[in-house]
């Protein structure tokens, strides 16, 4: 069987509502019982994010699914052309948030998409490498040639799980026993740093006639779960011995008043560990592919916070694969941390930025701080 060259050949986004400042933050979000966070203005200082999107209004009512989101884009990137949506043959759909554990987040995008015809549909789970594990089924099912044409997408809202009324019963009981009122900051962190949208690309097995193309030379991946406890979670919490317990084998009066079903992040192991991981891993792909820095004209590191991005560059250096901050593209500060979605929105705003040239190679960097997961990428522009 020979294999398939795979071509990006058109990107896509959508980015619920007006952008939301750093100051309306809190007009959606809203103040938990009543009381300014203590933690919000030292982490929206660190994480340099200016604007963000919210599939929600300010009386907290949604806006959107994550599912018509991803079907807006799609949309968007077809100019609702009913004949070319046809074409499609597979629809790969990756996110941390899907609207419902069943159905599938993927399947919801597709009965979205009426134009389509009945064709496979995929939804691969996890948190940010959600969306380039939806990006590498739906290349190597081109590449083997069980698809001739794609779409694969990454997709968050989350905005609505970060509503204060979510944790207002935990602080009530908190109060109660005289304890500190305020949410613990492994939960409170996460709330002044994630944004809603979708990131959508059309893979083909035949480049652009007109106009330029990204050529997927490969993709690859990696889990340190086996070395590593979870850092990021949600619908889970852990106990006293650190061991992760289920949504499912709580109460219901616990669901609510222990906040499990929001979003915790151990930001101590986080700092540890997802920077060396990820460059040293980063490294040994590169040497794997025969691939040098120096090759590489653009960097798009999906990145949580600003605050990784002096510690990339330094871990870069340290294992001597150094890229100069010249050749990094990273729209963190104008769209926000949206997930499985940011290396998608990176691809888009690059892809439509005009600054493309044909031979330019693109390396793509999505760590998932959730067990301490990796994705590496390399493209070229065609």
């Amino acid at each position: 069987m020979s294999l398939k060259e795979v071509y990006i050949t058109n990107t896509s986004h959508f980015l619920p509502n007006e952008p939301v400042s750093n100051d309306d933050m809190e007009d959606f979000l809203g103040h938990i019982n009543n009381k300014a966070s203590k933690s919000k203005r030292l982490i929206l200082r660190n994480n340099g994010i200016t604007k963000r999107y919210y599939a929600l209004d300010k009386t907290g009512v949604s806006t959107h699914t994550n599912a018509q989101m991803v079907a807006a884009a799609v949309h968007k990137m077809f100019a609702n052309n009913t004949d070319d949506l046809k074409k499609i043959d597979l629809i790969s759909c990756g996110t941390s948030s899907p609207d419902q554990l069943m159905p599938s987040h993927g399947v919801m995008v597709h009965g979205e998409l009426p134009e389509t015809e009945n064709i496979e549909v995929v939804s691969p789970s996890g948190v940010c490498c959600a969306g380039m594990h939806a990006l590498k089924y739906a290349f190597m099912s081109i590449r083997t040639g069980d698809a001739t044409n794609a779409i694969a997408s990454g997709s968050e809202k989350l905005s609505r799980t970060m509503r204060a009324e979510m944790f207002e019963d935990e602080a009530n009981k908190l109060e109660a026993i005289e304890a500190n009122p305020y949410i613990a900051f492994e939960k409170d962190f996460l709330r002044w740093m994630l944004s809603d949208g979708a990131g959508v690309t059309l893979l083909s097995n035949t480049p652009n006639p007109n106009g330029l193309s990204l050529r997927i030379e490969w993709l690859d991946g990696v889990s340190f779960a086996k070395e590593l406890p979870p850092c990021m979670y949600m619908a889970s919490d852990k106990d006293e011995n650190g061991k992760l317990v289920s949504y499912k084998d709580y109460s219901p009066e616990d669901l609510i008043g222990k906040s499990v079903m929001s979003i915790k992040q151990d930001v101590k192991l986080l700092g540890e560990h997802i920077v060396p991981l990820g460059i040293t891993k980063m490294r040994e792909t590169m040497e794997k592919h025969g691939l040098q820095s120096s090759e590489i004209d653009w960097f798009l590191p999906h990145m949580s916070s600003n605050f990784f991005r002096s510690k990339i560059f330094d871990e870069l250096n340290a294992q001597n694969i150094p890229i100069p901050y010249e050749n990094w593209f990273v729209n963190l500060p104008n769209v926000g941390n949206v997930g499985a979605a940011s290396i998608y929105l990176m691809m888009d705003e690059l892809f439509h930025s005009g600054k493309l040239q044909k031979g330019q190679k693109i390396f793509l960097l999505v760590p998932e701080s959730s067990r301490f997961s990796y994705m590496y990428g390399l493209l070229t522009v065609v």
